[in-house]
């Protein structure tokens, strides 16, 4: 019995740590994107000098360095833990109940699975790198981290709005809000297994997001009130009870959302 409770006692304290360290990752990463962390780097790779603010960086188009490639990237990858954990912590959280009652390794599996969750949206912060260079090369991305054509933007908001309204991205939404059945159905043992799963949540997350997560080009890459505005609204989308509905009705709006910057 006493050595039943020691198993018992180190499962809970693991399951804590584990929480604390969600919560601490969203903290840092809203932190880094409300003090401009990543928003400013050195010149040198750009040509040389002093320090200089990413938006006067954005002014010098077409000269991307290895080493201003990966700012972009991190900014991107930390925007996204900050955005998209929130919203995926309630799968984490059911994760880390089902691997206490299972006793399995707890903390190194809670940490293969958000690990491969983050891997995923890493993934897209590639891509997003890559849109961001080629926007920049055609002129199209304003000193703001923003788009400077209003086809585009325009383009952006239709392309998410006809996203919100697809078989697919139901799908996708639908396994994000059912992190229950996700487990019952891809429920595989071992911090391997946890990783695996991670990966595939994170996949169908994509699924579900990589279009909203693309209208940060129209709002703005550096603009705290639009990144704060579609965290919250992908961790409402993914939690009410009538998340689908809403999914569609703000995709319908997005369209005409998009039509009208068009033709103003």
């Amino acid at each position: 019995m006493r050595f039943q409770g020691g198993i018992e006692k180190f499962l809970r304290r693991d399951t804590i740590i584990s929480a604390v360290t969600l919560i601490s990752v969203v903290a840092m990463s809203w932190a880094y994107i409300i003090s401009g962390a990543g928003m400013s780097m050195p010149t040198d790779a750009i040509s040389s000098g002093s320090n200089m603010q990413m938006s006067d960086m954005i002014m010098t188009r077409g000269i991307w360095s290895t080493e201003y490639a990966l700012i972009v990237f991190v900014m991107w990858s930390v925007m996204m833990m900050a955005m998209m954990f929130p919203s995926a912590s309630p799968m984490i959280l059911l994760f880390i109940a089902l691997n206490r009652k299972r006793s399995e390794r707890s903390f190194w599996s809670i940490t293969a699975f958000g690990s491969a969750y983050a891997v995923a949206w890493c993934g897209f912060s590639i891509l997003a790198t890559g849109a961001q260079w080629a926007l920049e090369k055609s002129a199209l991305m304003s000193p703001m981290m923003e788009t400077s054509s209003a086809y585009l933007g325009g383009v952006l908001l239709i392309s998410a709005g006809i996203w919100q309204l697809t078989p697919l991205k139901y799908a996708c939404l639908r396994h994000c809000r059912s992190p229950i059945v996700f487990f019952i159905q891809r429920w595989r043992g071992g911090i391997r297994g946890a990783f695996l799963m991670g990966l595939e949540h994170g996949g169908y997350c994509l699924g579900c997001c990589w279009v909203l997560m693309a209208l940060l080009f129209y709002g703005g890459v550096m603009n705290l009130l639009w990144i704060a505005g579609l965290a919250i609204y992908v961790l409402i989308e993914k939690t009410i009870p009538a998340g689908h509905f809403l999914s569609r009705g703000v995709g319908g709006i997005l369209i005409i959302w998009g039509i009208w910057v068009i033709s103003t």
